[in-house]
Protein backbone atom coordinates (compact mmCIF):
# COMPACT_ATOMS: atom_id res chain seq x y z
CA UNK A 1 0.00 0.00 0.00
CA UNK A 2 3.02 2.14 1.25
CA UNK A 3 6.69 2.43 -0.34
CA UNK A 4 7.91 2.85 3.60
CA UNK A 5 5.88 0.31 5.21
CA UNK A 6 7.01 -1.61 8.58
CA UNK A 7 7.03 -4.97 9.13
CA UNK A 8 4.07 -5.37 11.25
CA UNK A 9 2.05 -8.92 11.96
CA UNK A 10 0.79 -10.78 14.68
CA UNK A 11 4.11 -11.88 15.82
CA UNK A 12 5.56 -8.81 16.78
CA UNK A 13 2.37 -8.06 18.46
CA UNK A 14 3.26 -10.86 20.47
CA UNK A 15 6.77 -10.30 21.20
CA UNK A 16 5.49 -6.39 21.96
CA UNK A 17 3.54 -7.88 24.81
CA UNK A 18 5.11 -10.29 26.42
CA UNK A 19 8.09 -7.51 26.66
CA UNK A 20 5.78 -4.66 27.81
CA UNK A 21 2.76 -6.15 29.00
CA UNK A 22 2.90 -10.33 30.01
CA UNK A 23 -0.25 -10.48 31.64
CA UNK A 24 -1.77 -10.37 28.06
CA UNK A 25 1.50 -11.95 26.12
CA UNK A 26 -1.13 -15.46 26.09
CA UNK A 27 -4.03 -13.94 24.57
CA UNK A 28 -4.51 -14.90 21.35
CA UNK A 29 -3.78 -12.40 18.63
CA UNK A 30 -5.91 -12.15 15.21
CA UNK A 31 -5.22 -8.97 12.65
CA UNK A 32 -7.93 -7.62 11.69
CA UNK A 33 -9.24 -4.88 9.01
CA UNK A 34 -6.54 -2.81 8.17
CA UNK A 35 -6.70 1.21 8.04
CA UNK A 36 -4.60 3.24 5.66
CA UNK A 37 -1.38 3.50 8.23
CA UNK A 38 -2.19 1.74 11.81
CA UNK A 39 -2.74 -2.01 11.66
CA UNK A 40 -5.04 -3.51 13.82
CA UNK A 41 -4.78 -6.81 15.82
CA UNK A 42 -7.74 -8.65 18.21
CA UNK A 43 -6.20 -9.50 21.56
CA UNK A 44 -8.42 -12.28 23.09
CA UNK A 45 -12.13 -11.67 23.50
CA UNK A 46 -12.21 -7.60 24.40
CA UNK A 47 -9.05 -5.95 23.43
CA UNK A 48 -7.56 -4.36 20.31
CA UNK A 49 -4.17 -3.58 19.73
CA UNK A 50 -3.34 -0.71 17.36
CA UNK A 51 -0.42 -0.12 15.75
CA UNK A 52 1.37 2.41 12.90
CA UNK A 53 2.51 0.49 10.05
CA UNK A 54 4.10 3.57 8.50
CA UNK A 55 6.68 5.85 10.98
CA UNK A 56 4.67 9.12 9.90
CA UNK A 57 1.79 7.61 11.73
CA UNK A 58 3.42 7.45 15.54
CA UNK A 59 1.53 11.44 16.03
CA UNK A 60 -1.81 9.30 15.40
CA UNK A 61 -0.77 7.59 18.40
CA UNK A 62 -0.11 9.83 20.91
CA UNK A 63 -3.37 11.67 19.68
CA UNK A 64 -5.64 9.34 20.89
CA UNK A 65 -3.78 8.52 24.01
CA UNK A 66 -4.50 12.52 24.64
CA UNK A 67 -7.62 13.23 23.37
CA UNK A 68 -9.67 9.91 23.54
CA UNK A 69 -10.42 9.98 27.40
CA UNK A 70 -11.40 13.41 26.49
CA UNK A 71 -13.61 12.58 23.82
CA UNK A 72 -15.42 9.29 25.25
CA UNK A 73 -17.51 10.09 28.04
CA UNK A 74 -19.22 13.08 25.99
CA UNK A 75 -20.14 11.19 23.04
CA UNK A 76 -23.31 9.61 22.49
CA UNK A 77 -22.03 6.54 21.00
CA UNK A 78 -18.83 4.52 22.31
CA UNK A 79 -15.43 4.78 20.69
CA UNK A 80 -12.52 3.18 21.64
CA UNK A 81 -10.94 3.25 25.26
CA UNK A 82 -7.18 3.20 25.94
CA UNK A 83 -6.07 0.70 28.22
CA UNK A 84 -2.23 0.88 28.12
CA UNK A 85 0.14 2.64 25.83
CA UNK A 86 3.07 0.70 24.41
CA UNK A 87 6.47 1.97 24.08
CA UNK A 88 8.89 2.11 20.81
CA UNK A 89 11.00 -1.62 21.07
CA UNK A 90 14.19 -2.96 19.39
CA UNK A 91 12.35 -4.23 16.73
CA UNK A 92 9.60 -1.40 16.58
CA UNK A 93 10.13 2.06 16.50
CA UNK A 94 6.23 3.43 17.21
CA UNK A 95 4.57 3.61 20.21
CA UNK A 96 1.05 1.68 20.04
CA UNK A 97 -2.18 1.04 22.02
CA UNK A 98 -4.24 -1.30 23.62
CA UNK A 99 -7.79 -0.17 23.19
CA UNK A 100 -11.04 -2.23 24.18
CA UNK A 101 -12.98 -4.01 21.80
CA UNK A 102 -16.20 -2.42 20.83
CA UNK A 103 -19.04 -4.37 19.06
CA UNK A 104 -20.94 -3.67 15.62
CA UNK A 105 -20.07 -4.04 12.50
CA UNK A 106 -19.14 -1.03 9.70
CA UNK A 107 -22.11 -0.40 7.36
CA UNK A 108 -22.52 -0.89 3.77
CA UNK A 109 -22.96 2.57 2.02
CA UNK A 110 -26.75 2.81 0.56
CA UNK A 111 -27.50 -0.78 2.22
CA UNK A 112 -29.78 0.29 4.92
CA UNK A 113 -33.23 0.27 4.13
CA UNK A 114 -35.57 3.50 4.37
CA UNK A 115 -36.59 3.44 8.30
CA UNK A 116 -33.05 2.44 9.39
CA UNK A 117 -31.53 4.71 6.90
CA UNK A 118 -33.46 7.73 9.02
CA UNK A 119 -32.45 5.90 12.23
CA UNK A 120 -29.03 5.44 11.45
CA UNK A 121 -29.31 9.18 10.47
CA UNK A 122 -30.23 10.78 13.29
CA UNK A 123 -27.81 9.27 15.03
CA UNK A 124 -25.18 10.63 13.22
CA UNK A 125 -26.90 14.34 13.80
CA UNK A 126 -26.83 13.43 17.53
CA UNK A 127 -22.91 12.50 17.16
CA UNK A 128 -22.05 15.83 15.63
CA UNK A 129 -24.22 17.49 17.80
CA UNK A 130 -22.35 16.37 21.12
CA UNK A 131 -18.96 16.84 19.15
CA UNK A 132 -19.79 20.27 19.03
CA UNK A 133 -20.95 20.87 22.33
CA UNK A 134 -17.34 19.69 24.00
CA UNK A 135 -15.06 22.02 25.25
CA UNK A 136 -12.58 23.16 22.75
CA UNK A 137 -9.80 24.42 25.26
CA UNK A 138 -6.07 23.19 24.50
CA UNK A 139 -7.87 21.21 21.56
CA UNK A 140 -5.42 21.15 18.22
CA UNK A 141 -6.61 21.94 15.00
CA UNK A 142 -7.97 18.81 13.49
CA UNK A 143 -6.69 17.40 10.25
CA UNK A 144 -9.65 18.66 7.59
CA UNK A 145 -10.74 21.11 9.87
CA UNK A 146 -8.98 24.13 8.13
CA UNK A 147 -9.62 25.09 4.43
CA UNK A 148 -8.91 22.58 1.91
CA UNK A 149 -7.52 25.32 -1.03
CA UNK A 150 -4.10 24.01 -0.68
CA UNK A 151 -5.20 20.61 -2.23
CA UNK A 152 -6.49 22.08 -5.83
CA UNK A 153 -3.94 20.82 -7.53
CA UNK A 154 -4.26 17.57 -5.71
CA UNK A 155 -7.60 16.80 -6.52
CA UNK A 156 -7.34 17.93 -10.56
CA UNK A 157 -4.25 15.49 -10.51
CA UNK A 158 -6.34 12.67 -8.81
CA UNK A 159 -9.75 13.35 -10.94
CA UNK A 160 -7.67 13.19 -14.50
CA UNK A 161 -6.02 9.63 -13.08
CA UNK A 162 -9.75 8.18 -12.50
CA UNK A 163 -11.32 9.80 -14.96
CA UNK A 164 -12.24 6.38 -16.48
CA UNK A 165 -13.99 5.67 -13.20
CA UNK A 166 -16.16 8.77 -12.54
CA UNK A 167 -17.98 11.83 -13.57
CA UNK A 168 -14.47 14.28 -14.22
CA UNK A 169 -16.27 17.21 -15.53
CA UNK A 170 -18.79 17.14 -12.88
CA UNK A 171 -16.83 16.71 -10.10
CA UNK A 172 -14.25 19.51 -11.14
CA UNK A 173 -17.53 22.17 -11.34
CA UNK A 174 -18.63 20.61 -7.82
CA UNK A 175 -14.91 21.06 -6.67
CA UNK A 176 -14.43 24.97 -8.13
CA UNK A 177 -18.23 25.76 -6.20
CA UNK A 178 -16.68 24.49 -3.09
CA UNK A 179 -13.63 26.81 -3.72
CA UNK A 180 -15.94 29.68 -3.94
CA UNK A 181 -17.62 28.68 -0.77
CA UNK A 182 -17.55 31.71 1.95
CA UNK A 183 -15.30 30.49 4.80
CA UNK A 184 -16.64 29.34 8.36
CA UNK A 185 -16.56 32.43 10.68
CA UNK A 186 -18.06 30.81 13.70
CA UNK A 187 -16.39 29.55 16.27
CA UNK A 188 -14.01 26.73 15.84
CA UNK A 189 -15.62 22.91 17.41
CA UNK A 190 -14.56 19.76 17.49
CA UNK A 191 -14.92 17.13 14.43
CA UNK A 192 -14.06 13.59 14.16
CA UNK A 193 -12.31 14.29 10.59
CA UNK A 194 -12.72 10.95 8.88
CA UNK A 195 -16.85 10.16 9.79
CA UNK A 196 -16.18 7.22 6.65
CA UNK A 197 -18.20 3.49 6.55
CA UNK A 198 -15.30 2.14 7.57
CA UNK A 199 -14.68 4.56 11.21
CA UNK A 200 -18.54 3.63 11.81
CA UNK A 201 -20.21 0.83 13.90
CA UNK A 202 -24.03 -0.15 13.82
CA UNK A 203 -25.83 -2.96 15.57
CA UNK A 204 -29.23 -3.29 14.57
CA UNK A 205 -29.24 -0.66 12.21
CA UNK A 206 -28.67 2.15 14.84
CA UNK A 207 -24.93 3.88 15.65
CA UNK A 208 -23.15 1.98 18.20
CA UNK A 209 -19.35 3.39 18.00
CA UNK A 210 -17.24 5.54 16.10
CA UNK A 211 -13.32 4.66 15.20
CA UNK A 212 -10.33 6.18 14.47
CA UNK A 213 -10.24 9.62 15.84
CA UNK A 214 -6.63 10.16 14.84
CA UNK A 215 -7.76 13.22 12.71
CA UNK A 216 -10.02 15.12 15.29
CA UNK A 217 -9.69 18.62 16.33
CA UNK A 218 -11.57 21.89 16.51
CA UNK A 219 -12.06 24.02 13.81
CA UNK A 220 -14.86 24.15 10.67
CA UNK A 221 -17.35 21.68 10.75
CA UNK A 222 -17.85 21.04 7.25
CA UNK A 223 -15.76 18.34 7.43
CA UNK A 224 -17.70 16.17 9.47
CA UNK A 225 -20.55 16.13 6.28
CA UNK A 226 -18.26 13.36 4.74
CA UNK A 227 -20.98 11.11 6.54
CA UNK A 228 -23.54 12.31 4.43
CA UNK A 229 -22.35 10.95 1.13
CA UNK A 230 -19.76 7.97 2.31
CA UNK A 231 -22.97 6.51 4.13
CA UNK A 232 -26.33 7.83 3.11
CA UNK A 233 -29.01 7.50 0.82
CA UNK A 234 -30.19 11.22 -0.68
CA UNK A 235 -33.28 11.53 1.21
CA UNK A 236 -31.37 10.76 4.41
CA UNK A 237 -28.27 13.25 3.42
CA UNK A 238 -31.09 15.65 2.94
CA UNK A 239 -32.72 15.07 6.25
CA UNK A 240 -29.19 15.23 8.15
CA UNK A 241 -28.73 18.73 6.23
CA UNK A 242 -32.18 19.79 8.12
CA UNK A 243 -31.87 18.92 11.74
CA UNK A 244 -28.10 20.37 11.97
CA UNK A 245 -29.33 23.24 10.47
CA UNK A 246 -26.68 23.57 7.74
CA UNK A 247 -26.13 26.30 5.87
CA UNK A 248 -25.20 26.35 2.28
CA UNK A 249 -21.87 27.98 2.30
CA UNK A 250 -21.12 24.92 4.71
CA UNK A 251 -22.75 21.94 2.78
CA UNK A 252 -21.02 23.52 -0.29
CA UNK A 253 -17.29 23.29 1.74
CA UNK A 254 -18.65 19.24 2.94
CA UNK A 255 -19.40 18.76 -0.03
CA UNK A 256 -15.84 20.06 -1.25
CA UNK A 257 -13.92 17.85 1.00
CA UNK A 258 -15.75 14.59 -0.04
CA UNK A 259 -14.80 15.55 -3.50
CA UNK A 260 -11.17 15.91 -2.50
CA UNK A 261 -10.85 12.97 0.16
CA UNK A 262 -12.39 10.70 -2.20
CA UNK A 263 -10.97 11.81 -5.29
CA UNK A 264 -7.14 11.74 -3.92
CA UNK A 265 -8.35 8.39 -2.05
CA UNK A 266 -9.16 6.65 -4.95
CA UNK A 267 -6.31 7.77 -7.61
CA UNK A 268 -3.76 6.07 -4.69
CA UNK A 269 -5.70 3.45 -3.63
CA UNK A 270 -7.31 2.17 -6.90
CA UNK A 271 -4.82 -1.15 -7.01
CA UNK A 272 -3.52 -1.83 -3.66
CA UNK A 273 -6.70 -1.14 -1.31
CA UNK A 274 -9.97 -2.17 -2.48
CA UNK A 275 -12.16 -1.59 0.74
CA UNK A 276 -11.09 2.21 0.84
CA UNK A 277 -11.20 2.24 -3.43
CA UNK A 278 -14.91 0.94 -3.02
CA UNK A 279 -15.89 3.92 -0.64
CA UNK A 280 -14.39 6.91 -2.18
CA UNK A 281 -15.90 5.49 -5.79
CA UNK A 282 -19.06 5.39 -4.00
CA UNK A 283 -18.71 9.15 -2.68
CA UNK A 284 -17.81 10.59 -6.16
CA UNK A 285 -20.81 9.01 -7.14
CA UNK A 286 -22.88 9.95 -4.55
CA UNK A 287 -21.37 13.41 -4.66
CA UNK A 288 -21.86 13.78 -9.04
CA UNK A 289 -25.36 12.39 -8.53
CA UNK A 290 -26.28 15.63 -6.73
CA UNK A 291 -25.95 17.52 -9.77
Amino acid sequence: MHSDELPVDAGLVRRLLAEQFPAWATLPVSPLATGTVNAMFRLGDEMVVRLPFVERAAGDILFEQRWLPVLGPALPVRIPRVLATGAPAAEYPCPWLVLDWLPGTTPVPGAAGADADTALTDDLVSLLAALRRIDTADAPPGYRSGTFHALDASVHTSIDAIADLVDAPGLLGLWDDSLAAAPWTGAPVWTHGDLLSGNLLVEDDRLVGVLDVACAGVGDPACDLLAAWSILQPRARARLRARLDVDDDTWRRGRGWAVAQASIALAYYRDTFPQMAGTSLHMLREVAASL
